[in-house]
């Protein structure tokens, strides 16, 4: 059985050196978008702000390559303007240029984008998401291209702004932003 992307009932993304070549009506109704407005619209686009864009292309190129299949969760933004927490997961068909062509799918989470009012920086966001998925000191260190103790020093900080005293009360914490079904 074979499947255009077309075709295909969750929101997927072709794209080229981050530009969208292609995508799915899924993924254009994830975004609030026609197909045809997407079609040849750099992904920087669908960020809050330039810098996640940037950020993002750092982690990926650095783990998406040798045809890994990388994925992450972040904050996207919709047409309207408002953000929403997606999980993205991608896999480019060039193992020295991951950005050169890849296929990426986009899947909406349940969980509430946080007001900036615990004054969290994108940075410290970032790793308590990855906390939250389970990694490690050295693997988030390694993913973000930092050190185990500036991870360290991001926690300890992102604890004590949140009030917190332990890393499983921090995921708590972060896990009581999702939505209620």
């Amino acid at each position: 059985m074979q499947f255009t992307l077309e075709e295909l009932p969750v929101p997927f993304v072709y794209a080229k050196h981050r530009v969208i070549e292609d995508c799915n009506l899924s993924f254009a109704s994830l975004f609030g978008y026609k197909r045809q407005e997407l079609l040849g619209s750099g992904f920087h686009l669908l960020y809050p702000r330039f810098a996640d864009f940037l950020r993002t292309g750092e982690m990926w190129q650095t783990h998406m390559s040798h045809h890994k299949t990388y994925y992450d969760e972040r904050i996207m933004r919709h047409y309207n303007q408002t953000e929403f927490w997606c999980r993205v997961r991608g896999q480019s068909s060039h193992a020295d240029d991951p950005f050169a062509a890849a296929l990426y799918n986009f899947e909406p989470m349940n969980r509430i984008v946080e007001p900036k009012h615990h004054q969290l920086t994108d940075r410290q966001l970032q790793i308590i998401t990855l906390v939250a998925q389970g990694k490690k000191n050295r693997e988030i260190a390694l993913e973000i291209n930092r050190s185990p103790r500036t991870v360290e020093m991001h926690r300890a900080k992102i604890m004590q702004q949140i009030g917190v005293a332990n890393a499983a009360q921090m995921i708590a914490w972060f896990e009581r932003k999702k939505i209620e079904l």
